[in-house]
Parts: structure tokens; sequence; C-alpha cells
């Protein structure tokens, strides 16, 4: 009997350590379902701020892009802008320039009239004293004509 108490002990003594080994376990097997479980809601948690950073990171270099893209733009058009300025001006010089050229063209011309009428009054105040001269010449070959004649 004695051996039977024993035997039975050691059998209670097993089953107490089975037992006492099984609930080990199911804690192991708990603590480590709990580990996994929070690794792996860092992990969704990590992932997400990283799909936010990512998104972060490519709305910015999408308005940086935007940004690059309205500057070239707004560039492109003060460009555009000051080529028509400078048109304007150029065109406005020739205009001014074509105008003091028909000024002169017409101051030329005036002075060539003026000129021209001079010459021509010059020219027949030169015959008209040219005239007057021959006629007083001939005036005094006659007075002279007519002493001699009236001397003899």
């Amino acid at each position: 009997m004695k051996e039977q108490e024993v035997r039975d002990k050691e059998r209670l003594e097993l089953l107490n350590n089975i037992d006492r080994m099984k609930k080990e376990d199911e804690d192991a097997q708990r603590a480590k379902r709990e580990r996994v479980n929070t690794l792996m809601k860092q992990a969704a948690e990590a992932n997400a701020q990283a799909l936010i950073e990512k998104e972060k990171r490519r709305q910015e270099e999408k308005d940086e892009e935007q940004e690059i893209i309205k500057y070239m733009k707004d560039r492109d058009q003060r460009e555009h802008e000051a080529q028509l300025e400078q048109q304007r001006i150029k065109e406005e010089k020739e205009r001014e320039i074509q105008r003091l050229r028909e000024l002169q063209e017409k101051a030329a011309d005036r002075q060539a009239e003026i000129d021209a009428l001079r010459a021509k009054r010059a020219f027949e105040e030169g015959e008209r004293q040219a005239r007057e001269k021959q006629r007083l010449e001939h005036e005094k070959r006659q007075r002279i004509q007519a002493d001699l004649e009236l001397a003899r």
C-alpha cells in the first residue's frame, strides 16, 4: 500500500507538473500572441505613419512642381510682355524717326524752294541790273554821240 500511495503521489505530482507545464505553455503562448499582436499593431502603425509621410512628401513634391511650373509660366509671361514692350518701343522709335525724316525732307524741300526762289530773284535782279547797266551805257553813248554831233 505504501507503494501504491507513493505511485499515486507521484502520479498526482506528475499530473500537477503536467497541469503546471500546460498552464505555463498556455501563459507563454498567450504572452507570445500578445507580443505578436503588439508587434503587428506597431508595424501597422509604422506602416500607416510611413504611408502618411510618403503621401506628405508626394504632396510636397507635387506642390513644388506646381510652384516651379507657375514660376516658369510667370517668367515666360514677363519675358513675353517685355518683348512686346521692346517691340512697341522699337516701333514707336521707328515712327518717330520716320516723322523726323519727313519733317527734315519737308524742311529740306522748303529750303530748296526758298533757295530756288532766292536764286531766281537774284538771277532776275542780276538781269535787271545788267539791262539797266546796258540801258545806261546806251543812253551814255547816245548822249556822247549827241554831244559829238552838236559839237560838229
